[in-house]
């Protein structure tokens, strides 16, 4: 069963209730925007370091891509080499 709390008769009474409860809030309010503020710092090294690897992964992908370009250049050299053998074994 729920306890009953009697609320305050004199007008000043209230007003202290009144004051602690936002006193009270405040300090949760507090609390909660350390909370945001530490969680937005922890937010910003982690996208700084999720920007790092996209700045490897772009770079690995270029890398990737002129070593890509090399093989082929390479095969087609391969291919005509080999074009230029079958005329001559005809």
């Amino acid at each position: 069963m729920a306890d009953i709390l009697p609320f305050p008769t004199k007008p000043e009474d209230r007003l202290r209730a009144a004051l602690r409860r936002l006193d009270d809030a405040l300090t949760e309010q507090k609390l909660a925007f350390i909370e945001f503020r530490t969680n937005l710092s922890a937010l910003g090294g982690a996208v700084s370091g999720l920007d790092q690897s996209v700045q490897n992964y772009r770079s690995t992908l270029a890398t990737t891509a002129q070593d890509v370009a090399a093989s082929h250049a390479a095969a087609r050299r391969l291919e005509a080499t080999a074009d230029i053998w079958l005329s001559q074994a005809r």
